[in-house]
C-alpha cells in the first residue's frame, strides 16, 4: 500500500460523481470510540502519521490526534476559534477562522545526531531552545483541584459528517462524499488551495499542505476498507487496528446487527462531539465515567468528579441519559444478569468490533 495519501485521494477530476451532501449514500461508515478505555498512548496517532502524513508539507498534520480534556486541543483553541461557519450582525453566514501555524505547533527537531553520532553528552531536547507550544502541550494536565483533579483523553479524526460543512464551503466541489460509504475526500486535481474548507470545518480537521498547495484530511483509511492492502483483506482503519486497548468500533450505521447501530441507535450511548455544530458527525463517543469526588480525609462525596455540565458541553444533553443507561446495564451485570450492551463494550473479539464486509439489508 502506498504511503502517499494523495495517491488515494485524487479522485478522477470532472468525472468524479458528486453527491448532494447526504443524498445517494448507500451505507454510511462510522466509528465509535469508548473514552473509558483510552490511555492516551498516541499509538493511533503514530499509526496514522506513519501511514498517511509522513510526506513533505504534512509535518504538522495529525489526521488522528488524542487530546487531554479539559484542554485547548489540536489545533490550540479549536473549539473557541470561531467554529466553522459563523454569523455576522445581520445573521448572515460568514466563514470561521483559519488556525495559525503556531496554533498547530511546529514539528520539533531533536538533537538525535549529536547524541548518537557525535558523542554529545547533553540530554535529548528540541533544537533551538525550549519550544513555546506543540501538540499535546497540556497532556495529563486537566482541571480541578486536589484531591479532585480530573482529565480524560479524547481521540479525534475527521467525522465524515452527514452534512459536511467542508464540502459545502468549497467553491470548486473538490470535497465530496463517496456514494458507497459516505467517506469525505478531497479531489487533489480539483483543489486550488482556497482553504475555505479549513475555515468551514468546525472541528478543524482539514489541513493545508503549503508545499502542494492543496487541502488534505483523514480518508478513513478507505484503501484498507476496500481490501487494497498486500494481503487483499478488508481491514479497519489503522488507528483502530493499532490501538492497544482496542477502544474503537468500525462499521456501518444501517447494519442493525453491528455494534455501531446498537451503540448509536438501539441504546443511545454513543454520542457525537459538539452536536450543536449541526454537521451530524459519523464519529461517536462513549462518554467517560470517573469515581466520585473525595474530601481531604478520603471520604467519598456524592458529587461527580467530572462536572456533568462539562460533558454536556462536549456531547449535548443526551450525555446524561447515556451515562445512566450504561450505569443501569452495568449494575444489571453485577447482580448476575446479562446485558447485550455490556457485552459489546467489553468484547475482546475484533470480529465483533469491526464489521466492514458487505451485509444484507435484511
Amino acid at each position: 500500500m502506498s504511503s502517499d495519501a494523495n495517491a488515494y485521494d485524487a479522485g478522477s477530476g470532472e468525472d468524479q460523481q458528486r453527491l448532494d451532501l447526504a443524498d445517494g449514500i448507500d451505507h454510511q461508515v462510522a466509528m465509535v470510540m469508548d473514552l473509558n478505555q483510552c490511555v492516551g498512548c498516541q499509538t493511533c496517532s503514530i499509526a496514522c502519521k506513519t501511514l498517511w502524513t509522513s510526506g513533505s508539507g504534512q509535518e504538522y498534520m495529525y489526521w488522528n490526534n488524542v487530546e487531554t480534556k479539559p484542554g485547548e486541543g489540536y489545533p490550540r483553541g479549536w473549539e473557541e476559534s470561531g467554529g466553522g461557519w459563523k454569523s455576522d450582525a445581520n445573521d448572515e453566514r460568514e466563514p470561521g477562522e483559519i488556525p495559525s501555524k503556531e496554533d498547530y505547533g511546529d514539528a520539533w527537531e531533536f538533537n538525535h545526531s549529536e547524541i548518537m553520532y557525535e558523542g554529545d553528552d547533553t540530554p535529548l531536547r528540541p533544537k533551538g531552545g525550549d519550544p513555546e507550544y506543540g501538540p499535546n502541550w497540556e497532556e495529563d494536565q486537566g482541571a480541578g483541584e486536589y484531591p479532585n483533579s480530573y482529565y480524560f483523553y479524547l481521540p479525534r479524526i475527521c467525522n465524515h459528517c452527514t452534512h459536511p460543512s467542508c464540502v459545502e464551503a468549497c467553491p470548486r466541489s473538490a470535497l465530496y462524499k463517496r456514494e458507497e460509504d459516505g467517506i469525505v475526500l478531497v479531489d487533489q486535481e480539483r483543489c486550488r488551495g482556497y482553504r475555505y474548507c479549513v475555515e468551514g470545518c468546525p472541528y478543524k480537521k482539514v489541513y493545508y499542505n503549503e508545499v502542494k498547495k492543496t487541502s488534505e484530511k483523514c480518508i478513513f483509511c478507505y484503501p484498507r476498507i476496500e481490501g487494497e492492502g498486500p494481503d487483499g483483506e478488508v481491514k479497519p482503519t489503522a488507528c483502530a487496528s493499532e490501538c492497544p486497548p482496542q477502544l474503537r468500533y468500525v462499521g456501518f450505521l444501517d447494519d442493525q446487527q453491528g455494534p455501531i447501530y446498537k451503540l448509536v441507535e438501539r441504546y443511545g450511548v454513543a454520542l457525537p462531539l459538539h452536536p450543536e455544530y449541526q454537521t451530524q458527525p459519523n464519529v461517536y463517543y462513549i462518554p467517560p465515567f470517573a469515581p466520585p469526588q473525595q474530601d481531604t480525609e478520603g471520604e467519598t462525596l456524592e458529587v461527580d468528579r467530572i462536572p456533568p455540565e462539562y460533558l454536556e458541553e462536549l456531547f449535548g444533553e443526551e450525555v446524561h441519559d447515556a451515562l445512566e443507561t450504561i450505569q443501569r446495564e452495568r449494575e444489571k451485570v453485577e447482580r448476575g444478569g446479562s446485558s447485550e450492551l455490556m457485552d459489546i463494550l467489553t468484547t475482546v473479539n475484533n470480529e465483533d468490533q469491526y464489521r466492514l464486509e458487505v451485509f444484507d439489508d435484511a
